[in-house]
């Protein structure tokens, strides 16, 4: 975002105009630019949407195997349900990727508020159409429904580079883990404890008829109304901030005072016939009070085709480029490895599995999402500070060695011992810690996308263009991975373990193509240090 400031003097403030809204910052010398203080209650909104989409996202985690069985379409054959609960999620990620771009178009055109308020709504409605289907295809319907609602989450980013500057753009992308982690955190734990509630409390909710016929309705509609409750708060609360809309604006509540002006200028009988003002106008040019009037009504233009140019060049450069293909990578495991916990932990011990319920599935979830919650936000800034991002997203990645690993190493234990006994549980820990360390290699990896992008380069377009590769790879994995899962059960390909191996070789491909990463210069990195603090 840009700005520009008047009247810089010593002792004295500079005025900084932002996108239409006026500061007053002190005035400071350029290296020690004072960071200007964030939008507190446009942020909010902005999170409250971001939010909607991992609750929305990951409610049915524990129950969505379940879900799929009691739909009849795998016919009684435990080790088919991979193939369709796969089709589920990817169903959510390919609508995702199918309409993230054409939001960004309808953002552009329309304004950013009212796509970002289409996106809770139709979450909303989406949720609550799963939550009341009771075959297999109006499932995949209804998770459509939510990926092509949940596509202009790319817009919220714009609109927090609209609305932040380069002194507190940094702040403000650091509470975007922590937002998907509290949501991670709350799904799964609504998913778990709510599912399943007629049977659960027969003797309060066991008398809505409703919950009785349909078991998981009452998880997502909580999610539903998460959903909708954001919607209306966007309504009243959310402003408009793409620039062409506040410039057009900015225009006509200058046509409207200067008109004002006119109408408070036509003489009345009491008026003098020289006013203070006019006294003080006399003897200068006419024409420069109408050049003074058509300079409150001019607005500036963009060269958008330049633009456009230009960012199709920042895009293709060889760093984003590396940067990109070890994002897909990182979507690809970790998307798969999340396919593959509840399937692993629901699935029968003799198939392979850990014979866990939706509720303690839900329980452990939610466990970990709000532990590490606080281990993202205490740790993550920290270790990239100490070790640079580049070798932080090294480390984190090769995590998934040990999280892969862990799935037949449980399901070995837990056959020997017919149950989810110490041991089994202590492997749940070790995978879960390692996984922590996993989603530090989000956050590293989008501090090194943000400082390989050119100074005032197209971070809005790159940002776009990251997260549908990121939809894009999302909606294939869990598919892959399920599918995966049920032919090596079924073929009984290495034991049933085929599925891990050829998981275990793609990390270690992912290893591979990290060493191409490279820090942004060093000088990039102080002038941005500076910024944030």
């Amino acid at each position: 975002m840009t700005s520009s400031t008047e009247g810089r003097s010593n002792g004295e403030n500079s005025h900084t105009i932002a996108n239409g809204v006026d500061r007053e910052v002190d005035h400071v010398a350029p290296d020690q630019e004072k960071p200007t203080p964030l939008p507190v209650f446009q942020l909010f909104i902005v999170f409250l949407i971001q939010f909607a989409e991992p609750v929305t996202a990951t409610a049915i985690y524990p129950f969505v195997i379940q879900f799929v069985k009691d739909t009849g379409v795998t016919q009684g054959d435990e080790r088919k349900t991979g193939y369709f609960a796969g089709i589920i999620e990817s169903t959510f990620f390919f609508a995702e990727c199918l309409t993230v771009v054409q939001w960004g178009y309808l953002a552009d055109r329309f304004g950013r508020r009212p796509i970002l308020m289409l996106g809770p709504l139709g979450l909303a409605i989406g949720m609550l159409l799963f939550g009341l289907s009771t075959t297999f295809w109006p499932l995949v319907f209804s998770r459509a429904l939510q990926g092509v609602f949940n596509g202009n989450i790319g817009v919220s980013k714009s609109v927090m580079a609209e609305i932040t500057d380069s002194t507190n753009i940094g702040d403000a992308i650091a509470f975007i883990p922590l937002m998907w982690s509290t949501g991670v955190t709350i799904g799964p734990i609504m998913g778990g404890m709510l599912s399943n509630s007629a049977t659960r409390w027969p003797n309060t909710l066991g008398r809505i008829h409703l919950l009785k016929v349909h078991p998981y309705l009452l998880p997502c509609a909580v999610a539903s109304c998460i959903a909708f409750g954001t919607f209306v708060i966007a309504a009243f609360g959310l402003k408009e901030t793409l620039p062409s809309l506040v410039a057009k604006q900015k225009r006509e509540n200058r046509i409207r005072d200067a008109s004002n002006d006119l109408f408070e200028a036509v003489p009345s009988e009491d008026s003098p016939l020289i006013t203070h003002e006019q006294n003080l106008g006399y003897g200068t040019d006419p024409a420069s009070n109408q050049g003074h009037r058509a300079d409150l009504l001019e607005v500036p233009t963009v060269d958008t085709s330049s633009e456009a140019s230009e960012g199709l060049r920042a895009i293709f450069t060889r760093p984003l480029l590396i940067i990109f293909i070890n994002l897909i990578f990182l979507a690809l495991l970790e998307m798969s490895y999340s396919a593959l916990l509840p399937l692993v932990y629901s699935t029968s011990i003799e198939f392979g599995g850990l014979g866990l319920d939706p509720f303690h599935i839900g329980v452990i979830l939610g466990t970990f999402g709000f532990i590490n919650s606080f281990v993202q936000m205490y740790f993550l800034g920290q270790l990239i500070r100490a070790h640079g991002p580049r070798k932080l997203f090294i480390v984190s990645f090769s995590c998934f060695i040990v999280s892969f690993s862990s799935y037949p190493v449980m399901s070995f234990f837990a056959r020997r011992a017919g149950r989810v006994d110490t041991i089994v549980i202590a492997c749940i820990c070790i995978q879960f810690g390692f996984q922590m360390m996993i989603y530090m290699a989000f956050g590293s990896l989008q501090v090194l996308l943000v400082q390989s992008i050119p100074e005032g380069g197209p971070m809005g377009m790159v940002n776009g263009v990251a997260q549908m590769l990121s939809s894009g790879t999302r909606s294939i994995a869990p598919t892959f991975a399920s599918s995966l899962f049920s032919v090596s059960l079924q073929r009984q390909l290495l034991g049933g373990n085929l599925v891990y191996l050829v998981l275990i070789g793609l990390v270690l491909a992912g290893i591979q193509a990290a060493q191409f990463l490279s820090n942004p210069p060093e000088k990039k990195e102080n002038r941005r240090s500076q910024q944030s603090t």
